[in-house]
């Protein structure tokens, strides 16, 4: 029978995941030229949030609290991921109008009005530029997010004795 993996290792593991799933975004970025939209921005931020909890939780044996939190991490992943792979199935005719850049939000619009379209998208996150056996970027950080959603809600519910940890 094998073991289950304990707190800390499947602590490690999600940062190991999350550090992976980053730097792919920012080779697809950087390398493959693919401008990340708002709704890709978005979440990035909650797979950040997800690896800071997952590599505090490394280092204090509070397993249920961090497994909270990057629960309601990855519940906010999964919101923006849903919204843009919506928004990517929508007919051509009801895709809202594209946005400017991030940066130019930033630099030009009032903030309010640049966390609304991070937090609704735009026109960019209708567009299908990447796939991989037929999903989108979006559909397979959904898929990401809902394993990452797993694993922390098994952290919350893990029983101490099989963890060695309270």
């Amino acid at each position: 029978m094998t073991a289950l993996p304990s707190p800390r290792q499947s602590n490690l593991l999600m940062v190991l995941a999350v550090i992976g799933l980053i730097s792919y975004a920012l080779y697809t970025q950087y390398v493959d030229g693919l401008e990340p939209c708002p709704l890709c921005m978005t979440q990035r931020f909650f797979y950040l949030l997800i690896g800071i909890f997952c590599f505090i939780g490394l280092f204090h044996q509070r397993f249920r609290l961090y497994g909270s939190l990057g629960a309601i991490a990855s519940l906010g992943g999964i919101a923006s991921a849903g919204r843009q792979v919506w928004l990517q199935h929508l007919p051509p005719e009801q895709v809202p109008a594209c946005g400017p850049s991030l940066q130019y939000m930033l630099e030009t619009f009032p903030l309010s009005d640049t966390l609304r379209t991070l937090v609704t998208g735009d026109g960019n996150c209708a567009e299908v530029l990447w796939q991989l056996f037929g999903f989108s970027m979006p559909e397979w950080s959904l898929a990401c997010f809902l394993g990452l959603l797993a694993v922390c809600v098994w952290q919350m519910f893990r029983s101490p004795q099989l963890s060695g940890a309270r």
